[in-house]
């Protein structure tokens, strides 16, 4: 059973509107043939009537008319449906699915969605924010357009996830004004070892980082009395802001509070240099997308805007 064709729905409903083989045939540019072949084609097929032929008259039948009312509505929906994807194809609407690890999601990714969504303001943009660990299994599986992380992609996801460098973010070790260090500006780096510290999960990015840069400066985790573990950067920052302790937190998380004086960034100097460096933590932001995965124009899109914002960043810092 072959079943009817939308070429052939668009003959009948234009023989049903004139009435007459010939005239529907001028109406589509098609031969008059080819449009009783489509009419004798559907009534063969489904065992029915559709038009009374009566010497050059034509009379549509009651199979005819509701066939012409189904028909109608049919190819009224693929005419939307077809509006729909080239909308689609021309950012006019659709869906870009994120998913933001949650410093970049709470605190620099806002910003470059307003900016996308000004320009193609039909666009729905569905943002998930979790740990890094969860966004690089999210972007494997499909579940994410794009992914933005702040720490590694482990090693089991390298093969799935490409990453690229997006931006960057200082991460910054602070205490609060209750801390023996908030009055002092620098700290040896042997002194990380004499005070408790709050950390973030396993699988977060920031955590990723610190343990990372620990580990170049000859510490490691376990020398650090780590008196809490949490699983967001809000609650770290709202306990070292109150209590005793140290962490390693992002720059853009606590702009605010250094700047009314509620928590300060303690520089860390190397006793193994000569020259006591200043030891500095640079994080990339990085942007992963699934190496074989169908790429949307909409998510194609947002990449762009996102190197391009990059791009001109680090323009701007050349240029001072």
């Amino acid at each position: 059973m072959a079943g009817m064709t939308l070429e052939q729905l668009r003959i009948f409903l234009a023989v049903a509107e004139h009435l007459h083989f010939t005239r529907a045939a001028e109406g589509l540019y098609i031969t008059q043939p080819a449009v009783s072949a489509a009419i004798h084609s559907l009534e063969t097929e489904y065992g029915v009537k559709l038009f009374h032929r009566i010497g050059r008259h034509v009379e549509i039948t009651e199979a005819g008319q509701l066939l012409q009312l189904e028909a109608q509505k049919v190819l009224e929906q693929v005419a939307l449906t077809e509006r729909g994807l080239r909308e689609l194809n021309n950012l006019q609407r659709g869906e870009l699915k994120l998913g933001s690890s949650l410093t970049i999601g709470n605190y620099w990714l806002p910003e470059k969605i307003s900016q996308f969504q000004r320009q193609y303001s039909g666009i729905m943009v569905n943002c998930t924010l979790a740990n890094t660990e969860e966004i690089c299994v999210g972007t494997a599986n499909g579940q994410f357009d794009l992914g933005l992380i702040e720490g590694e992609v482990k090693p089991s996801l390298q093969k799935l996830l490409n990453p690229e460098e997006i931006g960057s973010d200082r991460l910054l070790i602070i205490v609060g004004q209750s801390h023996p260090w908030f009055n002092r500006e620098k700290v040896d780096l042997t002194e990380l070892k004499n005070t408790d510290w709050v950390m973030r999960e396993p699988g977060s990015g920031t955590q990723q980082r610190l343990e990372e840069a620990l580990h170049n400066w000859g510490i490691n985790l376990s020398e650090l009395k780590v008196i809490l573990v949490l699983n967001t950067g809000e609650m770290v920052k709202a306990i070292v802001e109150e209590g005793h302790v140290a962490a390693g937190i992002s720059e853009l998380m606590v702009k605010k509070e250094l700047k009314l004086g509620l928590l300060k960034a303690i520089i860390i100097i190397d006793h193994r240099q000569n020259d006591y460096q200043e030891l500095e933590l640079i994080r990339p932001f990085l942007k992963i997308k699934h190496y074989q995965r169908f790429q949307t124009r909409i998510s194609q899109t947002f990449e762009k805007m996102l190197l391009l914002n990059d791009m001109n960043l680090q323009l701007t810092s050349v240029d001072r």
